[in-house]
């Protein structure tokens, strides 16, 4: 049994993400005579990157109607026209030296940030129509530029900026880092449940635009950090926006930066998610029967809901949703005569269908699953009492997710119908639930359950006849 392959993954991405700290701890304070005609070419090169980006991104999300790909686009354009006015600003090249170059250093940076922490309003995610912030984008890009003009010609209208590292600036830096730590904290759950490289690469961008803004607040022109941050913040614009296009691209929304991502998606669209082997099987799980394929998705719907109540960290959240959705794997080895006999199963068969579990757990050890979904797939029918099978596990040998998934699965089995009996009502079945509350399933996956079939906005189960156990 092995752990998921997106550990070396993470562990790679993390890599990358600390090297623009690292150079700046290291290297940062070293100094530099470079000239302003440098800077202003640096500069203008950054800016024509974040332009193509931002329009990329906005194009492509008016076409696909994705209100937050527009919005990434909007943080991107907005930067762009900034380093524009700074790269102009730029002493001795088109202007004598003036405080615009070091406002609009300043503040790129920091209003991007606050320009895509909005991505994760829920107003964002609703909007169906994009031409509002398409409008807002064109507003907020004349105005910069505009407003920079003038600051150019008339250096009066600038207010003195803050020296690096003083009181207000480091203020800043704190306000900037607080947007960024929060798209970056959200990205990675979104990461950590999709396991998608793109996804991940995303949390590095946001993790070197943060590094960005530090020297662009605490270092000063002749620093070498200051120099490595504006290449951290084309870098980070990049490594940020490729992902939002991919998406886009494969017209499905963005998603890293708003984290939004629920386990019920992760179910609904399990090939786009879980990745192509899962589906493989929830299809096969359909040819050779299609009430167990329905049950295993609804069992894994509800499951991933009450894992989201119980607070289940991103990753047992992932292997719950594989797990709802392939508990029942072992089923492809049951004849056909036993798994849809249009009756109640006598002992020997009801022996042989007791072996699932044990089947789905060496099959899907065969292809390498990790081991978390095996254990789920394997224990599904254990009860904390030692009354289950296939082993009689009990107590804290059976962990929350596998506890989760098999109150969930026994409701679920009991609002179905089957040919030797009708199926429950709901309330028939949570009194069964509570009355094995404590002994056989657990009490706080039982009572998070009825939180969810309770407050769940439209989930109504509705399971299909049964055929067989």
């Amino acid at each position: 049994m092995r752990h998921s392959p997106f550990v070396p993954l993470l562990a790679l991405a993390g890599g990358f993400a600390i090297v623009p700290p690292a150079l700046l701890h290291f290297v940062g304070g070293d100094k530099v005579h470079l000239s302003s005609t440098v800077h202003f070419w640096a500069v203008g090169l950054s800016a024509s990157i974040a332009i193509a980006a931002g329009v990329v991104l906005s194009i492509g999300g008016k076409r696909r109607d994705d209100a937050r790909a527009v919005l990434v686009g909007t943080a991107f354009t907005v930067m762009a026209g900034l380093l524009v006015v700074h790269g102009f600003a730029s002493p001795g090249v088109v202007v004598e030296r003036n405080g615009v170059v070091a406002l609009t250093g300043a503040a790129t940076l920091p209003v991007g940030g606050a320009i895509l922490a909005l991505s994760v309003l829920p107003a964002i995610r609703e909007r169906r129509s994009v031409m509002p912030l398409l409008w807002l984008q064109g507003v907020l890009m004349v105005g910069v530029l505009a407003l920079g003009g003038l600051a150019l010609l008339v250096p009066t209208l600038v207010p003195s900026v803050p020296e690096p590292a003083s009181g207000p600036a480091l203020a800043t830096l704190v306000a900037g880092l607080v947007f960024f730590a929060w798209l970056g904290l959200r990205a990675l759950r979104t990461a950590l449940l999709t396991q998608r490289r793109a996804d991940l690469l995303v949390v590095v961008g946001v993790v070197w635009l943060a590094a960005a803004l530090v020297p662009a607040l605490t270092m000063s022109y002749w620093d070498l950090g200051w120099w490595l941050g504006h290449g951290f913040e084309v870098a980070g614009i990049l490594i940020v926006g490729a992902p939002v296009a991919l998406d886009l691209f494969r017209a499905s929304p963005s998603r890293p930066l708003a984290g939004d991502l629920r386990g019920a998606e992760l179910v609904a669209a399990e090939e786009a998610y879980l990745g192509s082997h899962v589906r493989a099987f929830t299809r096969l799980l359909a040819d050779k029967d299609a009430y167990t394929e329905d049950h295993t998705r609804r069992v894994a719907l509800l499951a991933v809901r009450v894992g989201e109540e119980l607070g289940l960290p991103p990753a047992r959240l992932r292997e719950l949703a594989i797990g709802g959705l392939l508990h029942d794997v072992g089923k492809l080895s049951v004849p056909d005569a036993i798994l849809k006999k249009p009756g109640s199963l006598d002992d020997d068969e009801f022996a042989v269908v007791r072996k699932h579990p044990l089947w789905g757990d060496t099959l899907l050890g065969e292809l390498s699953f990790p081991r978390g979904v095996r254990r789920l797939v394997r224990d599904h029918h254990e009860r904390l009492d030692g009354s289950g099978y296939p082993y009689g596990a009990r107590g804290e040998q059976l962990c929350v997710p596998t506890r989760i998934l098999a109150v969930c699965d026994v409701y679920d089995a009991l609002l179905s119908r089957r040919v030797y009996r009708d199926a429950w009502s709901h309330e028939q079945a949570f009194e069964l639930l509570r009355g094995q509350a404590g002994s056989a399933l657990d009490a706080r996956c039982v009572a998070a359950l009825e939180r969810v079939l309770e407050t769940a906005s439209g989930f109504v189960p509705v399971p299909a006849v049964a055929l067989a156990v």
